[in-house]
């Protein structure tokens, strides 16, 4: 190892010499140089190197290189200054400077120390991809580096990265882009991109970056015929854009005779030019048509791909690709008229003008766009009536109705359209969700949020109350709302708002629903409960033994616990420590007491033995064993138990901790050792 880090070091001499002879580097810089050197290349010569080692090497490098070159750029700056003849004349001295600039370049013409750190680099860049082949990230930061540097080396790479990772698409499309605009060999990029969609044929990537590819050299071609006078109108629904180029440069086309007419024989030219553009925009658009088949083939089921094709074709303006646009949509309504995504988003996409994208924003527009948008709403719930189909439908109504949501359509924010005056419209899609057994928790709890927000609150708990004791008797969420809405209406009912009437009712709610449903449903309402009815005694009381009842069925997970320990942090809160203490023996008296109750009320304990509480550190201990006799290999548990008694306890009942955690766990580093 030693003898193969001494040659490196060794053909790294004329390098050296060369920094030191044009005063970029001292001896002593060097000469640390050569030490950095001489341990990173041990590094790497070990058994087992590091990925991280070649990427120190590599960054070390790269600072040098770069400390390098600015300073080679600071010495060849500071050049011109260094002048003390005195010069008879302007040109005299602007001749003797482009002397001393010729003598300079001259000078500091490329030598090796100029490539000698690109070249080692991407030798350290070679070592690393062959010890890790199978890292993505190592082989594209070595094609960046090339790609960078321009080195001739980049072809090389990219057909030993494919080699190796030949199902990777992004390395084909990389390979293919460098072609395309680094190399500008479209020939190269095409064939590339068809290598990869034979090998990754089920990459929606790949076939969408095909699809780029083939339309922007499309672009350059018309950028070029256009730039030549040519008006072919392949990327263009009309030939304006390139006649106005013309007017804009007429001096470009004047005759030689300075005439203005005609010469006979330019209708036979201007139809050899038809038929030569006509030639040009089929082959370009057949091009287009092969590559979307066989997208369709390869992936006949996947919706991404052909809306992305569809958005690609929309946004550019390609001659006579409306028949291929149409052939998209009709094979879309096809093959997924069965998907309510579909449907969702050829709805949303009726807001967007097909022929016309640059058309006006106006009032009139919005609603015809609006109109279409309902059309295959309407058509897609008589189709598909399902549960995510009107929810679908129910959302695009509120992104319409509310712009200022997060996922409100941006054709409606800041426009002149009133959308209010549709507020009947979506109420009939709940109606009719609901008409059809397809309203679902989720679409209810909307349903009666947006009579709220319309400012119809007896609406609003008609139907709640409806839904709630009809078909959505399970939905906690709608019960949870149900139960706001009613605190909130008897709050802001009078003087007195909450009677021993009112209060009777409100628990009756709350009664029957933590009743029926299990506390891992029911979490929010117990804590709504116990606030609404904690200064009210007698219902507290029938509050806590429903909340036995249904802890008991739940047994310990960790909804139940959060339940117990509210419990019983209201009874601290309001009737002290004491009664806290007979409520939490109670809860952990139910059958399977969960962990998480346990350390709150061993918290509760442990606070007050740090304050020098002796029955509060007895009661901590009573709970920590109880904890362990339920959990016996709970580490976290013993841990604890462990502080506590270093904290406030005595040496004998922190050993006496220990050794017992350490019989129980048989693991040595389970506790930290006693100390002395």
């Amino acid at each position: 190892m030693a003898d193969a880090v001494q040659y490196r070091l060794e053909r790294m001499t004329d390098e050296l010499d060369d920094l030191e002879r044009r005063g970029l580097f001292n001896r002593a810089e060097l000469a640390d140089v050569v030490r950095r050197r001489r341990d990173f290349e041990f590094r790497l010569r070990r058994r087992s190197p590091l990925r991280q080692d070649f990427l120190d090497y590599i960054a070390y490098e790269l600072r040098l290189d770069s400390l390098r070159n600015l300073r080679k750029r600071a010495i060849i700056r500071a050049a011109p200054s260094e002048s003390d003849e005195d010069h008879g004349s302007a040109d005299e001295a602007e001749a003797d400077t482009k002397k001393k600039r010729k003598r300079r370049n001259k000078k500091w013409k490329k030598s090796i120390s100029d490539v000698a750190g690109v070249l080692r680099i991407l030798d350290i860049y070679r070592m690393a991809t062959v010890r890790f082949k199978g890292d993505l990230d190592l082989w594209f930061r070595y094609l960046e580096f090339c790609r960078d540097k321009r080195h001739g080396r980049m072809k090389q790479v990219l057909a030993q990265a494919i080699r190796f990772h030949p199902k990777v698409p992004g390395l084909w499309i990389y390979a293919a882009a460098w072609e395309f605009d680094q190399n500008l060999n479209v020939a190269a990029a095409r064939a590339l991109m068809q290598s990869g969609l034979r090998s990754c044929p089920e990459s929606e990537d790949m076939w969408i970056e095909y699809l780029r590819m083939e339309l922007t050299y499309l672009n350059k071609l018309k950028a070029r015929k256009v730039a030549l006078g040519e008006d072919v109108k392949t990327l263009q629904k009309s030939d304006n854009d390139a006649g106005q180029w013309k007017d804009e440069n007429k001096e470009l086309f004047m005759p030689l005779n300075e005439q203005d007419e005609e010469p006979e024989d330019s209708k036979p030219a201007g139809d050899a030019l038809e038929e030569k553009e006509d030639m040009f925009w089929r082959q370009g658009l057949l091009i287009i048509q092969t590559i979307y088949h066989g997208a369709v083939e390869a992936l006949p089921s996947s919706l991404t791909l052909r809306k992305k094709f569809l958005e690609i074709l929309n946004s550019v303006d390609l001659a006579h690709s409306d028949e291929l646009k149409i052939e998209v949509l009709d094979d879309l309504k096809k093959d997924f008229s069965h998907c309510e995504d579909y449907w969702d988003w050829f709805a949303r996409f009726q807001l967007t003008d097909l022929n016309n994208p640059n058309s006006l924003k106006g009032k009139d527009a919005l609603s015809n766009k609006l109109n279409k948008s309902i059309q295959v709403y309407d058509e897609a719930v008589r189709r598909l009536p399902t549960s995510k189909m009107y929810s679908l439908y129910a959302k695009f109504w509120m992104d319409v109705l509310y712009p200022d949501r997060e996922d409100s359509i941006a054709l409606f924010q800041n426009s002149e359209f009133d959308a209010s005056e549709f507020t009947s419209s979506i109420l009939k899609v709940y109606e009719s969700a609901e008409s059809c057994g397809c309203l679902t928790e989720d679409l209810a709890c909307q349903y009666v949020s947006l009579c709220l927000k319309l400012e119809r609150l007896e609406e609003a708990k008609n139907l709640a109350e409806k839904l709630c004791n009809g078909p959505l008797s399970d939905a906690a969420n709608l019960w949870s709302l149900r139960a706001s809405m009613e605190i909130n209406s008897v709050a802001t009912a009078g003087s007195s708002p909450f009677s021993k009437e009112n209060l009777s009712c409100l628990f009756d709610l709350f009664n029957t629903v933590l009743s029926k449903l299990p506390v891992t449903q029911t979490e929010g309402l117990w804590h709504m409960a116990m606030k609404l009815f904690c200064n009210e005694k007698i219902y507290f009381e029938k509050l806590v033994k429903c909340a036995m009842l249904s802890l008991s069925l739940a047994g310990g997970n960790d909804s139940g616990a959060l339940v117990a320990s509210a419990i019983i942090g209201w009874y601290l809160q309001r009737d002290g420590m004491k009664q806290a203490r007979k409520m939490y023996k109670r809860l952990l008296a139910l059958p399977g007491p969960s962990l998480k109750l346990f350390q709150y009320c061993i918290e509760l304990e442990a606070n007050l033995a740090s304050l020098g509480d002796n029955s509060a550190l007895a009661n901590a201990r009573k709970l920590y064993d109880s904890a362990i006799e339920y959990y016996p290999q709970e580490r976290e548990v013993w841990r604890n138990y462990y502080s506590l008694e270093l904290k406030v306890g005595t040496s004998e009942t922190a050993n006496a901790v220990y050794w017992r955690a350490l019989k129980v766990l048989s693991d040595s580093t389970a506790l930290t050792a006693p100390s002395s």
